[in-house]
């Protein structure tokens, strides 16, 4: 039986951290990774998507110890723990769903998301990355981490999985259950381009490189958006067959 998001990582908050640490492929390498490419600069205002329990702000507050930071996140029991952990620092938290909390305009200096966003499609992404870069402040940026199917064949099939699956549990279309189904990187890339395309109309000139990162099973993606819309774009990648669709966090 699929759970419900925010029940699916309140019932496994004991040892949820050793999990990501311990199993997730280089965890321990791209959660630092991820920390550097946030501003470092005094008082940085960051917007934090599924933040969970904290595990990149372990990072960057040892980095950026006047930084504030706005999680929101689905599980109210990882909000806790984030809040104990963080008892001094300037924390805003949100019980809630990123897809309908208002970001506000011109806000954030960066955002950030690490292993949240691989649940959702690119027509679900599209209005959330709209309403992100509105929040961003003139040069703020958008730091994804996270992992995507290695191919088109891959996404499609664990969307049509959780659609039947969806379908024999006669779950509602109005609440977010737990399955992994991650999108290509094409598709991820076409998600924030069309995503700026709604707020303002350029020339965009795209850089992406590939290269051996960590481990021979990592991949290190940097896609790189030279246009005000979106900001640098950074995706810090791993491939679906690292992880089963469901399976995991």
């Amino acid at each position: 039986m699929l759970e419900k998001m925010g029940d699916f990582f309140d019932a496994r908050l004991d040892g949820y951290e050793d999990h990501q640490l311990s199993t997730i492929e280089s965890a321990r390498e791209f959660y630092p990774f991820t920390a550097k490419c946030l501003p470092t600069a005094e008082g940085t205002y960051v917007l934090d998507l599924g933040c969970g329990t904290g595990l990149e702000l372990d990072e960057f507050f040892a980095l950026n110890k006047t930084a504030k930071v706005t999680g929101i996140d689905l599980a109210a029991g990882m909000l806790d723990a984030l809040q104990k952990k963080f008892s001094g620092k300037d924390i805003t938290l949100i019980n809630g769903s990123y897809f309908e909390v208002p970001f506000g305009e011109e806000k954030f200096d960066a955002a950030v998301s690490v292993e949240s966003l691989h649940h959702f499609t690119k027509e679900e992404k599209i209005p959330l990355y709209t309403k992100l870069r509105a929040a961003l402040k003139s040069g703020g940026y958008f730091i994804l981490t996270d992992y995507f199917a290695n191919s088109e064949d891959e996404e499609t099939r664990f969307r049509q999985e959780l659609l039947q699956i969806r379908k024999e549990q006669k779950l509602s279309d109005d609440e977010f259950y737990h399955y992994d189904t991650p999108l290509t990187v094409e598709h991820e890339k076409e998600a924030l381009i069309v995503a700026g395309k709604c707020l303002e109309s350029s020339i965009l000139r795209t850089f992406l490189s590939l290269r051996k990162s960590f481990t021979a099973r990592w991949r290190r993606w940097f896609y790189l958006t030279n246009f005000r819309l979106i900001g640098p774009i950074r995706l810090f990648s791993r491939s679906l067959s690292m992880k089963q669709g469901g399976e995991v966090f």
